[in-house]
């Protein structure tokens, strides 16, 4: 007998990519349980399934950097902090962090479908009672409209969010003249495609001429100690913590200086949730 779960849960993450960089992800997770029935005509407790599945991959993959380590022009090895990872392709990153703060893969690249069958073989080491096999789907959200992909790290943040290479995929809403305005919409996804966002607080100086074109953040969490330096390109600076609220509230200050019009902004962090911010000009 099958059970199925649709979205599960989510999983938010980054990947490093060697044609796109920092890549940030979000999927929504469904599982198929096998089992035989037991005595109550059913396989198992979906009440007690559901909790360990959600709990074990919160514990892992979720609001971590996926480092495919054997992607061309990548480097890992041990360090201070825990393990540092170095890369040349397509542009030059350094990020060292504590060991939680990556899911290492024996791959050359990240896909989707081959996540999926890994979390689910690691989730039947060790499988709950009942439980015969465990097959997981992860699936982009649908979106019709503007999107976009980005990373960060929230230094204040108490839970995994204070990871310095996580991210999330999210639809963007902008609105001006109490109408959506998908040409903005589309201009400022594109522009933010990819990028790493970071609070101007936790940025420190470069006296190294080599590293002039390079942008470091370093801070200390309750995780950890995070470092991360990557072109200065790549990046947009805001002058708050990069929260969804933040984002939010920096994106329509920066909509309504460039175009001269009152702004409405509904920014998302990965899939259900967000915030929703105005400016004036």
């Amino acid at each position: 007998m099958t059970l199925f779960l649709h979205r599960l849960t989510q999983l938010e993450a980054s990947w490093w990519c060697p044609t796109r960089g920092l890549v940030g992800a979000s999927w929504h997770l469904d599982v198929e349980l096998d089992g035989e029935l037991g005595e109550d005509g059913m396989p198992f407790d979906f009440g007690e399934v559901a909790p360990w599945i959600k709990q074990r991959l919160e514990a892992g993959a979720d609001h971590t950097l996926l480092v495919p380590t054997r992607a061309p022009g990548l480097e890992l090895h041990d360090c201070r902090e825990g393990l540092c990872v170095r890369t040349t392709l397509p542009w030059a990153m350094e990020l060292r962090a504590p060991r939680q703060a990556l899911t290492l893969l024996p791959w050359r690249e990240i896909r989707a479908e081959r996540l999926a069958d890994h979390l689910a073989a690691e989730l039947m080491r060790r499988p709950p009672p009942r439980v015969s096999d465990i097959r997981l789907r992860l699936r982009e959200e649908e979106i019709d409209g503007a999107a976009y992909t980005y990373s960060h790290g929230l230094r204040r943040h108490a839970g995994n969010c204070q990871r310095i290479a996580h991210g999330h995929r999210s639809r963007l809403h902008i609105w001006q003249l109490g109408h959506r305005v998908p040409g903005l919409e589309r201009q400022w996804a594109d522009w933010l495609a990819d990028r790493y966002l970071v609070d101007e607080a936790d940025i420190i100086a470069d006296d190294e001429p080599a590293w002039k074109q390079l942008l470091t953040t370093r801070y200390r969490a309750e995780q950890g100690q995070f470092f991360l330096r990557l072109p200065r390109e790549r990046c947009a600076v805001l002058p708050t913590p990069t929260t969804v609220a933040g984002i939010a509230d920096w994106l329509a200050r920066q909509i309504a200086r460039e175009t001269g019009r009152a702004t409405r902004v509904q920014a998302f962090e990965g899939i259900d949730k967000g915030a929703i911010a105005q400016a004036t000009p």
